[in-house]
């Protein structure tokens, strides 16, 4: 799954490709990157079949990217790339971090960078306010370190990766007889430049000292602390200041949020997340990625300015045959020679809609239009498109435009046409090594009618004994497509090329009846042979329409 970029715009051809989807929409969004209004990307909506990969070998081209569906996900938000922080960091360095980034909540990841909780500004604010435990700062079990950073200390005595996990915090404002009622083992204690009250504390066993003021620590002092075990930090701050900020230092894993966090991940739709975040009162939201590790947050305030993707359409203008969820998603153009379909815009769009026998023959015509010479690359695919959609010029849908296209483009690729066809045609049908279902869906489209949903597929050769392989194969599987695809009828054209016939074959309640009221012949254990039917689209689509319309 790949990421989309905003600035991108996708060109794109219908479901299960064919060559003139595939190759017309590398061909157009070459013409279009000519014109230098904005970065156009060919892509695909399904699986490269047999003849199609020939074709793009033969003029070293690789495939289009695939594109599932065009629902925008959380990757296509703008992410905001909040940098994770250690648990162990303190209350004042995440606030300030906060205040940097002008964020309002702090990722806390472990060294894999896998989420271990979040810490807001209300929750440092809280605290803050709601702290009155002068034992709060051993219950948190503060780092020295984080002390020392927090008062901007020195420290004389001690290791400043040890931890304050026993006592309360006290400050020493009285006289040394009057500590001593007070001061408990391990108690940190908070006081000035008086030796009396400082030798009290040590005596007294307190676990650390804080010496306020920039006063000068005495080496008396500091022997005594380290036979004693107390840790000796001084501080430019005054008493008043110190245990004002005290509480500051103690590490955010003590207040963070670890359980119940709402995570979302970078391939979420942004539709199914949209709810969840509109019910929660949380301002920011964690992203992970497909392994679970933190990327950044999204809020609610992302979702507003999120942009759709911006595709154009080749080959198709059904819905039913475009990319998944094509209706979140906003169509620029439409290059297309089928019948006109049901599929709705937004905004008018330029739509070029043409009765040839392929796409690639109009995307030729702008080519011309717009003065850009062909590379020989693109030329050959634009061929091979109108070869294969015009059966090499043999189908009712050609037109003189087309073989006329057809014949120039392979000046410029350097082909022969009925060289080249043969060649295609050969590589393209090889069906004894596919599957049924291979087969089915090679060239398989979706219509619909009122109520009733049916699905066309085909496949073509130049040998008959080719073409009874596959039917073989087909019989056991259209049960199985025509549920798959939810459809009423179910019809499958096996094109014999050469002889410009068709044995089509039927499954699903009505569709016998149906051929028989649209080309009057009776169809017999589920075939019947349609002699001068080749084209899809010009000949058995229209006529199926016509029957169930009367």
């Amino acid at each position: 799954m790949e990421h989309y970029d905003k600035h991108q715009i996708y060109v794109i051809g219908h479901k299960n490709p064919d060559t003139d989807s595939i190759c017309s929409a590398i061909a157009y969004a070459y013409l279009k990157n000519q014109s230098g209004t904005g970065e156009y990307i060919a892509k695909r909506a399904g699986h490269v079949s047999t003849e199609t990969q020939y074709v793009l070998e033969k003029f070293n081209m690789e495939a289009p990217g695939y594109v599932p569906n065009v629902k925008t996900r959380v990757k296509d938000m703008e992410i905001r790339r909040t940098q994770g922080v250690s648990s162990d960091i303190s209350l004042k360095k995440a606030w300030t971090l906060l205040n940097e980034t002008k964020g309002t909540t702090l990722p806390i990841i472990k060294e894999d960078n896998v989420l271990e909780g979040l810490i807001s500004i209300g929750d440092i604010a809280r605290s803050y306010m709601a702290v009155v435990d002068n034992a709060i700062l051993s219950k948190a079990q503060t780092q020295y370190c984080n002390i020392l950073e927090t008062l901007d200390g020195t420290l004389y005595v001690g290791d400043p990766n040890a931890f304050f996990d026993q006592g309360k915090v006290v400050v020493a404002a009285s006289s040394p007889e009057v500590m001593e009622s007070y001061i408990e083992e391990h108690d940190m204690v908070i006081l000035g430049n008086r030796y009396e009250t400082q030798l009290c504390a040590i005596e007294m066993k307190a676990g650390c000292l804080i010496i306020c003021g920039d006063a000068v620590v005495t080496k008396t002092i500091q022997i005594l602390a380290k036979e004693k075990g107390c840790t000796i930090i001084a501080t430019p701050y005054d008493t008043y200041t110190v245990a004002h900020l005290i509480n500051q230092s103690m590490p955010v894993r003590f207040f963070m949020k670890d359980n119940e966090i709402i995570a979302f991940s970078e391939d979420d739709f942004t539709d199914d997340i949209k709810e969840i975040m509109a019910s929660k009162r949380h301002r920011d939201f964690p992203i992970l990625d497909r392994n679970g590790h933190y990327v950044g947050t999204i809020s609610r305030r992302n979702l507003l300015g999120i942009k759709k993707r911006r595709l154009i359409l080749v080959d198709h203008n059904e819905p039913s045959q475009a990319v998944d969820n094509i209706e979140s998603a906003e169509i620029l153009e439409i290059i297309d020679h089928h019948r006109l379909g049901s599929l709705e815009t937004m905004m008018p769009v330029y739509f070029r809609n043409q009765p040839v026998g392929c796409t690639s023959t109009i995307i030729y015509q702008l080519y011309q239009e717009q003065g850009i010479a062909i590379p020989k690359k693109i030329a050959g695919l634009m061929c091979a498109a109108i070869i294969s959609d015009t059966l090499l010029f043999r189908s009712p849908t050609c037109t003189p435009m087309d073989k006329a296209a057809a014949q120039a483009l392979a000046q410029i690729a350097e082909i022969d046409c009925k060289e080249f066809a043969a060649e295609m045609f050969a590589a393209g049908s090889n069906l004894k090594s596919k599957t049924a279902e291979e087969i089915f869906y090679q060239d398989f489209k979706k219509f619909e009618q009122d109520e009733t949903t049916f699905g066309v597929a085909q496949i073509t050769s130049m040998t008959e004994g080719e073409l009874a392989g596959a039917k073989e194969k087909l019989l056991a599987y259209m049960e199985t497509a025509f549920e798959n695809q939810r459809l009423t009828m179910l019809f499958f054209m096996l094109t014999d090329i050469l002889n410009e016939s068709t044995e089509l074959l039927c499954f699903g309640k009505g569709s016998e009846n149906l051929v028989k009221e649209a080309f009057g012949k009776t169809v017999e254990n589920g075939s019947v042979i349609l002699p001068g039917i080749v084209s899809r689209k010009k000949q058995l689509i229209p006529t199926l329409f016509s029957a169930l319309q009367q």
